[in-house]
């Protein structure tokens, strides 16, 4: 409604849940039932009324940018709809990490198995440290400069770069503890007229997609000035392509390479 309010000579939107029908109703009693068409379905597997767009919206972002991501659909309807020349809001995501210390909530939650009552449930430590948490991050709780491992440009990317591998360097602010690195994107629409960002980054206003965490098997001592390096691999299960296989290969100036596996 807002994109018919400012003039788009028409629009479609479309959805495959059930709320599209309450949707409906809505365009129809503020008086855009000529201007808006909803289709109730996947866009795969739906034909649009109209065959090409000027501007395509989509709020497609998921946990850690591509977690239940809407992405690789986005770009599809652009290959087959977007007018040469067209627009995507939004239009820019980059991808960051950082490394925090977060004692309390790992003893709480991963340590809490080696001992449970007085029983040892070690066994599902490992099953709980491969399960990124998503939840807010005080920013005092960052100890390393931020780093970002990746871009995705929506006018130019293609499904195979939702798959990536980034390496990373992460430079200490402070003596401290790593006990997880961090991840959040910023979203950005460089098209407009005026510049518009937003980020879901630990120094930025909660967002409902707040922030990602994976806690690493050992806590890591680091000093100002040191650095921990590695690599992010990141790929769609093969399984289910809406969850995601990550993979964290780091070293600290006091260890070499250890490589974790996650699952979202």
């Amino acid at each position: 409604m807002f994109a018919a309010k400012a003039g788009a000579a028409h629009v479609v939107g479309i959805d495959m849940s059930n709320i599209i029908d309450q949707a409906q109703k809505i365009i129809e009693a503020n008086g855009f039932k000529d201007k808006i068409t909803l289709v109730k379905g996947k866009l795969e597997e739906s034909e649009l009324p109209i065959q090409q767009f000027d501007v395509i919206i989509s709020e497609w972002m998921g946990y850690f940018l591509l977690y239940e991501s809407m992405l690789d659909t986005v770009l599809l309807a652009r290959d087959k709809y977007l007018k040469p020349g067209g627009l995507i809001f939004p239009d820019n995501a980059s991808m960051y990490m950082a490394a925090i210390e977060d004692q309390d909530y790992k003893e709480e939650k991963i340590n809490f198995w080696d001992n449970v009552y007085g029983f040892d449930y070690s066994c599902i430590k490992d099953i709980a440290l491969r399960e990124p948490l998503v939840d807010t991050v005080d920013l005092k709780s960052v100890v390393t400069d931020p780093c970002m491992i990746k871009h995705i440009d929506l006018l130019t990317a293609k499904k195979e770069d939702l798959t990536f591998e980034a390496p990373f360097s992460l430079t200490a602010t402070r003596n401290d503890y790593v006990h997880a690195f961090l991840a959040w994107f910023d979203i950005s629409f460089e098209c407009t007229h005026k510049k518009v960002r937003f980020s879901t980054g630990p120094h930025a206003q909660y967002t409902h997609w707040k922030q990602t965490v994976f806690y690493t098997p050992n806590t890591i001592t680091i000093s100002h000035g040191e650095s921990i390096r590695g690599r992010l691999t990141c790929a769609p299960n093969t399984r289910n392509n809406r969850d995601l296989d990550i993979s964290i290969t780091y070293s600290t100036p006091s260890d070499s390479d250890i490589t974790m596996q996650y699952k979202m």
